[in-house]
This record gives C-alpha cells, structure tokens and sequence, in this order.
C-alpha cells in the first residue's frame, strides 16, 4: 500500500487548526461535481488519509466579498508590510530571496518591455511570437512592484507602470492553440502588479487603459474555461479571480471561483472521493475507460495523486500552484476557500513532494516512473496549511525549505519566498 504523504509524530500546536475539508462544494446546483457514478470494478489502492482535516462537505462558497480588498491578489496589505520589515532588517530568508530577486533581469531599472499588439502562441511554443516576451514582461512589472514596496524608491514605481502602459498602449489579442494558457499566466502576473502599484503608489495616469485591457483583451480568453488537461483550466481561473479583484467585479468572480472549486476537486483525488476521480460537468468523461485516459493511464487512484501526476511534474505545479493562488487571493478577500480546498491542496503537496525529494515510486504508480522537477510551487500552500492553520506537512517542508530561496518558472510563478515564507499575516 502507498505511504502516507506528509506525516508528523508531533503535531504542531502553534495555531488553532481550522477543520478543512475533504470537498469543494459549488456555488450552484448547476456546478456541483459529484463523483462519477462508473464501473464498481474500477481499480483502487486508496493511501490512508493524513490524521488532520476532516469533516463533511462544506458549506457553498461565499464567493465575492460585499466590497473587495486591495491591494488583494495574492499577496495583501499586511504581508507586504511583514516582508518589507524582514527585508530591511536584513532577516533569513526573506533577505536573500530579495537579493535574489533583484540580481534578476526582472529586477534591472533598464529592464526594456517589448509590447506587441496579437501575441501568437502555438503548441510547445511554435509559433512563439511575443509569449515569452509577455509572461517575462508580466513578471518584471511584479518584480519592480514588489521593489517599490520594500524600497519607497519611486524608480521602481515607474519602471513597473512603464512595462504596463505599454501593454496596455499596444496588445489587441492573444492567438493559436495555447492562446487560453498564455492569457492566463500572463493574466495571472499582471494584476499582482497592478494592485500593488494602483493602491500604494502616488499616480499611475492611465490605470484605466490597463483596466479596460484586463477587461477586454484578458478576461474573455479565460472566464469559461477549458476542458484540456487541468493546469489550464486553474491557471485560466487564476487570471480571472485576479483580473476580477482589480476590476471589483463579482460576476466574473463568482463565476471563476465556481469554476475553480469543480476544477479543484477534478484535479486532486481523495479517498473520499469513491472508486474514480470526480470530473467536471461538460467534461465529457463519463466512463472509467476515458478517465483513466485523462488521467495520463493511471488506473490506481490515491489520495493525494493529481490528474496530471503521471503526465510530469512540472504541468502539475502549475496546476497546485494556481489552487493555492487562488485560495490565498480569496482569503485575503475575507471569502476563505482555504476550507473546501485546503484538503486537496495539502495532499497534492505531500504526495508530490515526497518522489520529488526522491523517494522510488512503486509499480503501481506511473509505471514505475515519474517525471520530476514540481518547480518553485510550495511556498503558498505551505504557508498557508501548515503555518498559518497548523497542519504537519512533512515532506512538503523538508522540500519547500530546501528550494529556499524559490525563484520563479518564467511562467506565472516568481519569488514566494519573499513573499510568504513564515508569512501567517
């Protein structure tokens, strides 16, 4: 039988653990993703459950708050203040992930954006014509936001509302086959930025133009999904609960948060869940023969695997990164989702790290192999799971700790340990 995931002998009690749990539950009857009723058959080595979590399903989803939080994508007011006063103090390991940080190309004041008005992205990135360049440029204008917090040097300030003003001045469209992917990490960076400088910054003249380009350029690309493997689907939902948060839009964001929640719980199995993964309405996946397909041929289901565990590691921190995302915006906007995907996204973390930090998988398991590198991906979940609420993660730890100070993927994920190592604020 598989081993436990993460797992602790000694139980942190520096914090009141909050019960997560086992399931998302959707905002509406029309969103609910229930099990697959398939094949009693189906095959099933089901790991025994961390001692942790553990409840009924969870009340529906508040989903947007009455009146939205800012800055509020990702990071907040008061995290911001808490990795400011580490860094200035000179304090590990907030300090060298800042230094890291700004030895980057990201960090340079010369940094040059390099705007264009369709960005064409194409499978495995042919054509590539401006998709490095906009995710690069995305993470640049965090880069010197975040600067501009730390330091209160206006150069910062500006370089970063000079890469989005000309974006904003110039991009009319997103194209070919990973046109959906593309706009949601791009679409996922540029509001981090773009909350940070519009609410702590003096002057930022064309915030509307870079609004009504979020509005129209970003948000249509993303706001209905996508039935393709997982990671696209939450890095889609994350561009548009962000972009949401900017634009205080709550029927956009309701309706990406719903998205998320059936997402989420089609992406990570749990016991819990029965004899096979649970799937989203519309999927089209109404047999154990096409689930396991989906689920790169894996046919043994445990707690803790993702759909897309034995396609790469890589593709699946995309996919955890983007839940955890997600679920830190929202409580940061006083609408937790922590409690219905806290569960999911703390076994995602165990499972994957521990044949990251390179225990031999078993037969049973992606035949025997798997593909490697999670990424700089665990330091949001970690904060959030096992420093904030308490919880032992183990093999997630021993990781995330390890990465220190964690980078970025050139993507749509940069610098969090900076931004949330041992950050409970």
């Amino acid at each position: 039988m598989p081993a436990t995931p993460d797992r602790s002998t000694h139980p942190r009690t520096a914090h009141k653990r909050r019960p997560l749990t086992l399931t998302a539950a959707a905002l509406s009857a029309a969103c609910l993703a229930g099990a697959l009723v398939g094949p009693a058959q189906a095959q099933v080595q089901a790991a025994k459950p961390d001692p942790g979590p553990r409840s009924g399903n969870a009340p529906a989803a508040t989903a947007a708050p009455a009146a939205f939080t800012h800055p509020g994508v990702l990071v907040g007011s008061s995290q911001l203040d808490f990795i400011r006063g580490k860094v200035q103090a000179g304090a590990a390991p907030w300090k060298g992930a800042y230094d890291q940080m700004m030895a980057s190309k990201y960090g340079s004041l010369s940094y040059t954006p390099k705007p264009r008005a369709v960005v064409e992205c194409g499978p495995y990135s042919d054509p590539n014509y401006g998709c490095t360049d906009e995710r690069q440029d995305a993470i640049a204008a965090y880069t010197h936001a975040l600067a501009w917090y730390v330091t209160r040097d206006d150069r910062y300030a500006k370089k970063a509302i000079e890469i989005m003003d000309a974006w904003s001045a110039t991009i009319k469209d997103h194209t070919n086959s990973n046109a959906p992917l593309q706009t949601g990490w791009a679409g996922s960076v540029w509001p981090r930025a773009a909350e940070i400088i519009r609410y702590t910054y003096t002057s930022w003249p064309n915030v509307n133009r870079f609004a009504t380009m979020l509005r129209n350029v970003y948000l249509p690309k993303v706001i209905n999904g996508s039935n393709s493997n997982g990671n696209w689907e939450l890095s889609m939902m994350e561009a548009a609960v962000g972009i949401s948060v900017f634009l205080d839009d709550r029927t956009s964001y309701d309706k990406a948060v719903a998205r998320y929640l059936n997402r989420t719980q089609a992406y990570v199995y749990l016991e819990s869940d029965g004899a096979l993964p649970k799937t989203v309405p519309g999927s089209g996946l109404d047999t154990k023969d096409k689930i396991v397909k989906y689920w790169q041929g894996q046919s043994t289901f445990v707690t803790g695997l993702t759909q897309e565990t034995c396609r790469d590691f890589t593709h699946t921190g995309y996919g955890i990164s983007a839940i955890s995302h997600i679920a830190e915006t929202s409580r940061i906007q006083g609408a937790d989702l922590y409690p219905q995907v806290g569960e999911r996204l703390r076994q995602a973390l165990g499972f994957q790290s521990k044949y990251e930090l390179g225990t031999a998988p078993p037969s049973w398991l992606c035949g025997g192999t798997v593909k490697d590198h999670l990424g700089p991906v665990t330091e949001v979940g970690f904060n959030a799971l096992h420093n904030r609420l308490g919880y032992p993660m183990d093999n997630t730890q021993k990781l995330t700790e390890q990465q220190r100070p964690a980078g970025t993927n050139n993507l749509f994920v940069a610098w969090e340990t900076l931004t949330h190592a041992n950050n409970t604020n």
